[in-house]
């Protein structure tokens, strides 16, 4: 899959009069794929109570933290394409036993496991955002399949195993990073430990642009108490200098030990993942 940072890096190089990056490297005329990693989270609007993000035109940093090995993120415009191949890079059981990320069931079950292998999937998912999503007027509800894309390739669920149907009695299936198998590809429900587990990390991008974080706001270094119904709220994260309307995983035990990613609506308008 070709590395969306070379392909920004073109798009970069060829627009004149752009300024160099403030990574603190070099401060030199060409630009180096670090310096295009950090370029995009400046900002130019010192307005600090926006839902938005202030920069356009410039890929958002976030998408720097994305696996390059799964998943590819283009900037088209004013809009982000976002193509996975919808594999994880990290262990679990779901993996056939001869794959290299292969593990042992622990907190599931070979009896409870769901059918199929993560490598059993073999296509993509597409997604294209805003690169500078706004809020919607109103709020709209999730539904079944794949509503956002995860930082290491695979995808994100809301908080149903079917129409109507809660993850309660589907929660045995789930592994360590409460995802599982079925109906298509390997996907996830609650925190998944394997890259965020109660800190303020990225999740990924649910399908109305807005970034998914960890329980706790980066601005602050706990859990935010300002959060709507959706898990959002405007505030700093470590990818912007300017407060920008995100989500977090809602500090809120499920089941008694829990976290789901999602349960809320869209604040945004939803695109399709394909």
């Amino acid at each position: 899959m070709k590395s969306f940072k070379t392909i920004n890096l073109l798009l970069i190089l060829s627009c004149l009069g752009l300024a160099a990056c403030n990574s603190g490297s070099d401060d030199t005329d060409t630009a180096s794929e670090t310096e295009v990693d950090t370029e995009v989270d400046t900002g130019t609007d010192t307005d600090t109570d926006t839902d938005t993000p202030l920069t356009t035109g410039i890929l958002h940093s976030a998408y720097y933290e994305f696996d390059s090995e799964n998943v590819e993120v283009v900037l088209s415009g004013d809009n982000v394409i976002i193509e996975t191949n919808g594999l994880p890079n990290h262990t679990s059981p779901y993996w056939s036993s001869d794959h290299e990320l292969f593990v042992e069931p622990t907190v599931t079950s070979y009896e409870q496991m769901a059918p199929g292998n993560i490598d059993d999937f073999v296509g993509t998912y597409t997604l294209t955002v805003a690169n500078s999503p706004e809020k919607a007027s109103s709020s709209s509800a999730t539904g079944l399949g794949a509503i956002g894309i995860a930082v290491s390739g695979s995808v994100i669920y809301n908080d149903e195993e079917g129409p109507g149907i809660p993850l309660d009695n589907a929660v045995g299936s789930l592994d360590f990073n409460g995802a599982h198998t079925g109906p298509q590809s390997f996907h996830y429900h609650l925190e998944p430990i394997s890259f965020s587990e109660d800190d303020s990390n990225l999740i990924g991008v649910i399908s109305d642009g807005f970034f998914l974080y960890g329980r706790k706001c980066n601005s602050t270094g706990d859990y935010p108490t300002d959060l709507d119904e959706s898990g959002g709220h405007t505030s700093t994260t470590q990818f912007t200098q300017d407060a920008e309307y995100h989500y977090h995983i809602q500090n809120e035990l499920y089941l008694n030990n829990y976290y789901i990613l999602f349960p809320g609506d869209y604040q945004g308008t939803a695109s399709a993942i394909n």
